[in-house]
Parts: C-alpha cells; structure tokens; sequence
C-alpha cells in the first residue's frame, strides 16, 4: 500500500509565496500541498476570484504537484458552533468557499473544525450546532464531489473517537468524514485506537509528533521527536486500507527553514516503512 507525501502550507515562513513552496516542495519529493485558506492578504483568502483559483491549480499542476485538500484556521475565528447566528453563518460561508476552491482545484477534501465548547457554549449545544452545520454543508460537499474531513483539535470537543464516530454517522453523509490529526490526540489518548475505530471514515490524515512530558501546546515538535508510536499508527492505517495523502502540519523552524522541509521528507519516508 502505497501513501501519497504531502505538505502543509503553515510548514513554511509566513511571508512565502506560492511559488516558492511549490518549489520547495517539488524539490524535496513531496506529491502534494495543502493550502491554507485565510482573509485579507494572504496566497490563498475568501475573495478569489475562480480564475485566480484556477492560476493557483496550473502553477502546481505545471510541476507536477497535486493540491489534494484544503484547510483553514478561520473556524476558530468564526466557530460553527458560536452563539451568534451571525459567526455561525461566517463560518458556513468559509466552508462553502474552502469547498468551492476545492472543487476548482480538484482536492479531494476540506478540513472542518466542528465547533468549540467553551463556558458560553455548552458541550450538548455544541454537538446539535455541529451535526446542523454539517449536515446543511454536506450538501454542497455532494454537488461538488468534495468530502468534508472533521479534524480533531484542541477544542474541548469530541474528546473521543467513539464520539466523533458518532456525530459522523449522524450526519448520515458519505462526503462527511473524518480529518484525522495523528498527534493532536496523544495527550487524550492513543492515535492508533482512534484510527481504528474511525476506520473508513478517516478522509484524510494530518501529522505530527508531540513530547508528553511537556504537556500543553509547545509539545508540539518535528517528526521523529516526540512520543508518537509511529510503527503502531502505519500499522493501524493499513489495517483500514488507507492509502491517500498523509500531511505534515509542522511550524517552520525559526533558522534554514527550507532545511525542515527536507528534513520532514525523510522522517515521512522513515515512517512510510515503519
């Protein structure tokens, strides 16, 4: 079974431009690269134009690279779950666009944070937000042949994989599936437990590694460096026969950044053979 190396956008400096992570990637044997859509000035933001869209796909497709999902960080700002009708709404419009690029691009998946619980939103009013939201996107996720990925984060939310199971089949959609983040679940639990009892759900697969000791977001580290079972999560993801992209979603080193891009290309070919 053969997976598919791709990269995250967030990967690189800030201030690259598409061209250069193309280049970069390109060069550093990555199939393909998972754009970030954002607001106001940035690459890839909300008011591109279709033909704009389409200049993104052809400067990959030149160099042979494929743009195989599309993520954003716009859904903590503008939360499908919030209790303003109006944020809910922002966030249906931001989906709706990430799934039009999508659709323009010919990425097979967008990434969907389901919701946040927080003291104002109660862990119940979040879950019926979440199942509305998508189930109302799962339309538009069909007329656009585009599946969407609920990814597991930090957001006090779907804690479990028999929960997040769950809200998927209650959606009852076959393009409503599961972004799967390796290393956001480790400090909750075990990533090759998730993979299982997700199984073909799992649209898409995120990665990262994370040092237990240290506990809270800066645990967060490059591939190979922290406590992530790397042997026992392959294992898992061939026991469910997935066999499409898998991304790093890494910060880039502060010195020599292109130096991480390489560097995760061999920890990615390492854990291929894991």
């Amino acid at each position: 079974m053969a997976f598919q190396k791709g990269i995250n956008a967030w990967c690189f400096p800030k201030e690259t431009s598409v061209q250069e992570m193309f280049r970069q990637a390109k060069a550093h044997g990555y199939q393909g690269v998972e754009l970030n859509l954002d607001e106001g000035d940035a690459p890839f933001y909300l008011g591109m134009t279709e033909q704009e869209l389409k200049g993104l796909a052809d400067e990959a497709r030149e160099l042979g690279l494929e743009l195989p999902s599309v993520s954003t960080a716009l859904l903590w700002k503008y939360p499908l779950t919030h209790n303003e009708e109006a944020t809910r709404e922002q966030g249906i419009h931001v989906v709706e666009k990430m799934i039009g690029a999508a659709s323009i691009f010919g990425s097979r998946t967008v990434l969907v944070v389901p919701g946040l619980v927080t003291a104002e939103v109660s862990y119940d009013t979040a879950y019926e937000r979440a199942r509305e939201a998508l189930q109302r996107l799962a339309k538009k996720a069909e007329q656009h042949q585009v599946y969407i990925g609920v990814e597991n984060v930090w957001n006090k939310f779907l804690l479990s994989p028999l929960e997040m199971a769950r809200l998927i089949d209650e959606v009852d959609s076959p393009w409503v599936g599961a972004y799967f983040d390796v290393g956001n679940v480790l400090q909750f639990g075990f990533p090759e437990q998730w993979i299982r009892i997700l199984g073909k759900r799992i649209q898409a697969i995120h990665v990262k590694d994370f040092k237990t000791t240290t506990g809270n977001i800066t645990g967060f580290v490059p591939l190979l460096a922290g406590d992530i079972p790397w042997n026992r999560v392959m294992e898992a993801l061939r026991e469910i026969g997935y066999d499409g992209y898998i991304i790093p979603e890494i910060s880039p080193y502060s010195q020599l950044p292109e130096q991480m891009i390489a560097h995760t290309s061999h920890s990615l070919d390492a854990i291929f053979q894991s």
